[in-house]
């Protein structure tokens, strides 16, 4: 078996609930964590003054700063990225970190939380973002937590990425 593999979560969390998948599934993976944090006044997305300015961000595909990571991605083997959708639109947040540190991440994984649809377009948007072709992806609605299902999806998808990771480790091994 190849050495233990390093992966990092990042994630972008306006109401929360992103935010308690990516602790889900850095638990599951033994991952290192960090949110994506925007600076200064733009820092706060709360209430309907916040979900507007997210939403007219999200559709017009606005540029938002986002502050330097933590944890550098290029020291991770995958760093896997979590984001709401907004009007099937990954969040500006989320979309200004992928771009901005798509030379540092080896592989990627992505997953998003959304009310009923436009999860396809928003990850889509994600992986354009970061310029590669996701390990794996997830999308998890808020009738999947209302059912109480998202644990069985996270399980998947987290079982996805250390499958894939561990055979991509082997052929590297190999060559």
């Amino acid at each position: 078996m190849s050495a233990q593999r390093k992966i990092l979560v990042v994630y972008y969390s306006r109401s929360g609930t992103t935010q308690r998948i990516a602790e889900l599934l850095a638990s599951e993976l033994g991952a290192d964590i960090e949110p994506v944090r925007e600076p200064g006044a733009h820092a706060t997305r709360a209430g309907a003054r916040g979900y507007v300015r997210s939403l007219i961000d999200a559709l017009c595909h606005r540029r938002v700063s986002v502050m330097p990571p933590v944890h550098d991605p290029s020291a991770y083997d995958a760093v896997v990225v979590g984001t709401p959708v907004w009007a099937s639109c990954a969040s500006a947040p989320a979309i200004a970190w992928l771009t901005g540190h798509r030379a540092r991440i080896r592989r990627l994984a992505l997953f998003c939380s959304f009310g009923g649809r436009g999860s396809h377009p928003a990850l889509q948007q994600m992986a354009k973002a970061a310029g590669k072709s996701p390990l794996a992806v997830c999308a998890i609605t808020a009738y999947d937590l209302h059912r109480r299902i998202d644990g069985d999806k996270r399980h998947r998808f987290a079982q996805k990425i250390i499958k894939r990771l561990a055979r991509l480790q082997e052929t590297e091994w190999v060559m």
